[in-house]
C-alpha cells in the first residue's frame, strides 16, 4: 500500500531575497505561513547572520502579496463555478 501522507502533501512554495553575496531562501508548505514568520523573526534575531529585520519585513511583503495572488486566484475560480452552475444568462 502507498504511503499517503506523501501523496496529500500541500504544495511546496519558496521565496527568494538575494542580499549582495547572500541568498536567502525560505521553502515552506502551503498553509504553513505561520512557521515561515515565525522562522524570519528567529533568522533575524539571529546575530550571527546578516538577515535582518528589515528582510524580514521583505520578505513577509513578498509572502503578503503571494497569499493576495492566491486568494484572486480562488475568487476568480469560485466565480467561474458559480457562472457555471447557474447556467447561461436569460435574456
Amino acid at each position: 500500500m502507498a504511503d499517503k501522507s506523501v501523496s496529500m502533501k500541500r504544495p511546496q512554495r519558496q521565496l527568494v531575497l538575494n542580499k549582495g553575496a547572500e541568498k536567502y531562501i525560505f521553502r515552506y508548505e502551503q498553509g504553513r505561513e505561520d512557521e515561515l514568520l515565525d522562522a524570519l523573526v528567529d533568522q533575524a534575531k539571529d546575530r550571527r547572520t546578516d538577515f535582518d529585520w528589515f528582510d524580514a519585513a521583505v520578505i513577509s511583503f513578498k509572502l503578503t502579496q503571494s497569499l493576495i495572488g492566491c486568494a484572486e486566484q480562488l475568487l476568480r475560480e469560485d466565480t467561474d463555478v458559480r457562472t457555471l452552475w447557474q447556467g447561461p444568462p436569460v435574456p
